[in-house]
């Protein structure tokens, strides 16, 4: 399936062009992902469901990689996510209604592979720096501008 790189490139064109069988090309069947506030996704399903939550909810969202690192079975991914949120984000807190608030928000994504595939995964995003850019808890201290 080609090299780290490859394998990097063709996650983030799978989610910005909503292209739901590249999302799971290079993806093992028991494909898991730890994702930042305690969740797992388990399986091909559900990591297209998860992909759509965050599409659904952020309509115009892109991911853009700033860097990719390969170690061998191993890859990372740092990037950053940005989107504005005018449609239903669904969290494991509960749904949070329309903001309308864009957000732009850097995240961690390492992955482990089994063969020629992605077996492993770890989501790492700063949930509370997305939760402040859509107005839902006070910005932290200092933050504000003049």
């Amino acid at each position: 399936m080609g090299t780290i790189r490859d394998i990097a490139d063709r996650d983030i064109r799978a989610y910005n062009t909503r292209d739901d069988a590249l999302v799971v090309a290079d993806v093992t069947d028991d494909i898991e992902v730890a994702v930042t506030g305690n969740m797992t996704i388990r399986g091909k399903s559900e990591l297209v469901q998860f992909n759509k939550n965050w599409q659904e909810a952020f309509p115009d969202s892109k991911l853009t990689a700033r860097a990719v690192h390969d170690a061998g079975t191993v890859g990372i991914i740092e990037g950053t996510f940005t989107g504005t949120q005018t449609g239903v984000f669904h969290t494991p807190m509960g749904d949070i209604p329309p903001t309308n608030k864009s957000v732009s928000g850097e995240y961690i994504q390492v992955f482990e592979l089994r063969g020629d595939k992605v077996a492993k995964g770890r989501l790492l995003f700063d949930r509370m720096d997305l939760m402040e850019q859509l107005g839902l808890v006070p910005a932290a201290a200092g933050a504000a501008t003049s």
